[in-house]
C-alpha cells in the first residue's frame, strides 16, 4: 500500500456559472411594471494552496477527481444566484504544476501560495441587468458558462538545504536520524528508504533542513533502482552531502568507487533549465560507519585522495555521533553562504513589469482556413467565444443582441478584411465552436415585430390624454354635432323633408 506519493494527476471540473433570470415584475394596477430578472452566481474555483503541514500527494492519488460547487440560477424581483464556494485543494510545500502535456504551470515553492489552477465560470446576466433606455424590456437573458475542465499534474519537488546522496544502505537515514529528530525506518537491507526523509538540523544560529533520497546505484540515470524516480527531490538543494559507506561487505566496492558511481548519475541527471547543475553545487563528503575498526582504517587510507580531489572529507558514525557536530557546522556554513547568494541575486534580478492591454487591441483575431469544403473563416478571443456561450440561440431576440454586440466589436469589418463575402462559413471558437452562414448585416427575426427591439408596448403605460388634448376633442364634437344640425335644416328648407301629408316638414 502506498504511503508516499509525489506525482499524482487531477482531474478537475470548476463550477459552471448559473444562468440570468428572464422575469418582469407585476404589481398591483401594473401587470407589466418592468423588468426584474436576477443575474445567476458565478462557478466555484479550484485552486491550489501549499500548506507546511502536508507533505505528500497521496491524497489526490486515492481520490483524483474534484469538483467544485455550480452557481444558482438567478430569479425574479432581482434576486441573484448564490456563487458557488471555491475549492481549495493543500498541496506540499515545493508541489510544481503542469498541464497534461507537462509544461509547467506554477512553482508552489512558497508556504501559502494559491494558485487557481481550474476558474469557475461566470454567472449570466438577467433582464433587469440588461435593460437600456434603447431596450426597456428585454425579452431573454443570458447563460452561464462553463467552468474549466481538464487535468492537470502535480509533481512534488522536496524544498531543502541540503541532499544526501549515496548508494543504498550506507547510512543516509541513520544520519538524519542523528542529526535532527526525525526518525525515519532503519534497516540492514537495501532500498529500506522508500521515500524522501526531511528533517531540521539546529548547528548554532543556524537552521536547515536536510532530505535523505533513496540509494542511488549504478544505471540509476537509465531506471534501475529507485534513485532516478526521486532525484527530483534534489533539484531544489544548495549543497550535496555524499555518505559513503566504508564497512560494506560487498565485493568489488570500495568508497571511491561509490563515489564515481554517484557522481556519473548526478551528472547525467537534466535538472530543469536555469538551474545549477547537481555536479556545480557544494559538495561535503561523510566517510560513515567509523565505530567499526575495519571501517576506520579504510576511511584514514582513502581520505587523503578524496582531499586531493578537492573534497572537504568528514569521518563519521551515526553510532557514537563521533564527527557530527563538525560536520553539522560545515554543512551549516555551506547553506549560510547559499543564503546570502540567493538574496544578492534577488537584489539584482529585474522586476516584472505587467503592462495593459492596448486600448486599440481587437481582442480577437480572423483567421481563413481552407478545407475540402471551402474556406472557413474562424473568429478567435475571449470576448466573441464568451458571448456565444452566453447566447440562448433559441431565443431570436438574444441572438439579435449578440449580432449587434459583434458588429459594435468590429467582426464584420474584420471579416470583410479577410475576404468574407455574404453566405461565407464563420465558425467562433475552436473545434467545437458555434458555425453560421454570415451575411454582411447580421438580422433576426426581430424586424418582424412592430415594436423596435428591446421594447414592448405593453409596457407603455403612458395611455392618458393630457388636458389641452381632451379640450380639443370635445371641441372637435361640439362643430362636428353642429355642422350637423345646420345640413338638417338646411334640406328642410330646401323640402327634402315631407310629412306623410305631402307638406314639407
Amino acid at each position: 500500500m502506498a504511503t508516499f506519493v509525489d506525482t499524482v494527476t487531477l482531474h478537475l471540473r470548476a463550477g459552471h456559472g448559473g444562468n440570468g433570470c428572464v422575469s418582469v415584475r407585476r404589481e398591483k394596477f401594473k401587470p407589466l411594471a418592468g423588468p426584474d430578472g436576477g443575474n445567476g452566481g458565478h462557478g466555484g474555483d479550484i485552486a491550489l494552496v501549499t500548506d507546511p503541514g502536508v507533505t505528500t500527494l497521496l491524497a489526490y492519488h486515492r481520490h483524483p477527481h474534484r469538483t467544485s460547487e455550480n452557481g444558482g440560477f438567478g430569479m425574479g424581483d432581482n434576486r441573484s444566484g448564490a456563487s458557488g464556494d471555491d475549492l481549495e485543494l493543500p498541496v506540499p510545500v515545493g508541489t510544481v504544476v503542469k498541464d497534461a502535456s507537462g509544461t509547467p504551470l506554477a512553482d508552489l515553492d512558497q508556504p501559502g501560495m494559491r494558485y487557481v489552477v481550474a476558474p469557475g465560470g461566470l454567472g449570466g446576466l438577467g433582464n433587469a441587468a440588461l435593460a437600456s433606455p434603447k431596450r426597456k424590456a428585454p425579452g431573454f437573458a443570458l447563460l452561464g458558462t462553463p467552468g474549466w475542465e481538464g487535468d492537470v499534474v502535480l509533481e512534488l519537488k522536496t524544498v531543502a538545504d541540503v541532499a544526501l546522496v549515496g548508494y543504498p544502505s550506507a547510512g543516509k537515514s541513520s544520519l538524519v536520524a542523528a542529526l535532527s529528530a526525525a526518525k525515519p525506518k532503519i534497516a540492514d537491507y537495501p532500498f529500506t528508504t522508500l521515500h524522501p526523509n526531511l528533517g531540521v538540523v539546529q548547528a548554532g544560529d543556524v537552521r536547515y533542513t536536510i532530505a535523505d533520497v533513496p540509494g542511488l546505484i549504478e544505471g540509476a540515470s537509465e531506471g534501475k533502482g529507485l534513485g532516478l524516480e526521486f532525484l527530483r527531490h534534489v533539484e531544489r538543494c544548495s549543497a550535496l552531502l555524499h555518505v559513503l559507506d566504508c564497512a560494506t561487505l560487498e565485493p568489488g566496492r570500495d568508497p571511491i568507487s561509490d563515489l564515481d558511481v554517484i557522481l556519473r548519475e548526478l551528472a547525467a541527471y537534466p535538472v530543469p533549465e536555469g538551474q545549477l547543475p547537481l555536479l556545480e553545487r557544494p559538495q561535503l563528503i561523510a566517510l560513515n560507519k567509523i565505530d567499526v575498526p575495519d571501517a576506520a582504517e579504510l576511511a584514514a587510507f582513502v581520505r587523503p585522495e578524496l582531499e586531493a580531489r578537492g573534497y572537504r572529507v568528514f569521518e563519521i558514525s551515526t553510532v557514537s555521533h563521533e564527527g557530527l557536530r563538525a560536520l553539522s557546522f560545515a554543512l551549516a556554513q555551506l547553506v549560510e553562504e547559499a543564503r546570502v547568494a540567493a538574496a544578492a541575486e534577488a537584489e539584482t534580478t529585474p522586476r516584472i513589469v505587467i503592462r495593459p492591454r492596448a486600448v486599440d487591441e481587437a481582442g480577437f483575431t480572423v483567421r481563413a482556413e481552407g478545407g475540402s469544403e471551402g474556406t472557413v473563416y474562424r473568429i478567435r478571443g475571449a470576448k466573441p467565444e464568451r458571448w456565444v456561450a452566453q447566447t440562448d440561440f433559441a431565443n431570436d431576440e438574444a441572438v439579435g443582441f449578440l449580432a449587434d454586440r459583434l458588429a459594435k466589436l468590429g467582426v464584420e469589418d474584420q471579416l470583410v478584411k479577410a475576404g468574407a463575402i455574404a453566405g461565407s462559413a464563420v465558425v467562433i471558437g475552436g473545434d467545437n465552436g458555434v458555425v453560421f452562414d454570415w451575411e454582411p448585416t447580421l438580422t433576426s427575426t426581430a424586424e418582424l415585430v412592430t415594436s423596435p427591439r428591446g421594447s414592448d408596448t405593453r409596457l407603455d403605460t403612458n395611455q392618458r390624454p393630457t388636458r389641452g388634448q381632451r379640450r380639443e376633442e370635445y371641441h372637435e364634437r361640439m362643430d362636428a354635432k353642429a355642422e350637423a344640425r345646420a345640413e338638417l335644416d338646411r334640406e328642410r328648407e330646401a323640402g327634402l323633408w315631407r310629412g306623410d301629408d305631402g307638406e314639407a316638414e
